[in-house]
C-alpha cells in the first residue's frame, strides 16, 4: 500500500432480505381472479344470471380480496426478515487505478 492511498474505511451495516410487494400482489391478485372463474363457471349457478356477469362480479371481489391477503403475507415475511437481520462489516477498498474519465 502507498502513501498516496487513504486507509481503509470500515462501516457496519445491517443485512436483511426483504420482500417486494408488488409481486405479492399481483400474485393475489391472480388467485383471486383463478377462484372467481372457479366459482362463477365450475359450480351450477341460476338460469337467471349470465355466467359472464357472475364471473366479473366474483373476480373484482376476489382480485381486491387475493390482493390485500398478498399484502398481508407480504408483510408477515417483512417483519420475519427483520428478525432475521444480520450485521456485518463493509470496508471501502481503494481503486487500483486512478479515474481517466475527464467527465466524472
Amino acid at each position: 500500500m502507498s502513501s498516496k492511498e487513504p486507509p481503509a474505511e470500515r462501516r457496519q451495516v445491517t443485512v436483511r432480505r426483504a420482500p417486494k410487494y408488488v409481486p405479492f400482489l399481483i400474485l393475489g391478485a391472480l388467485v383471486g381472479i383463478a377462484a372467481a372463474a372457479v366459482v362463477a363457471y365450475g359450480l351450477p349457478g341460476s338460469d337467471s344470471f349470465d355466467s359472464g356477469a357472475v364471473f366479473g362480479f366474483f373476480m373484482v371481489m376476489f382480485a381486491g380480496g387475493g390482493a390485500i391477503l398478498g399484502a398481508v403475507v407480504a408483510l408477515i415475511l417483512d417483519r420475519r426478515s427483520v428478525k432475521r437481520q444480520q450485521r456485518a462489516v463493509v470496508e471501502s477498498v481503494p481503486d487500483s487505478e486512478p479515474d481517466t474519465d475527464p467527465q466524472s
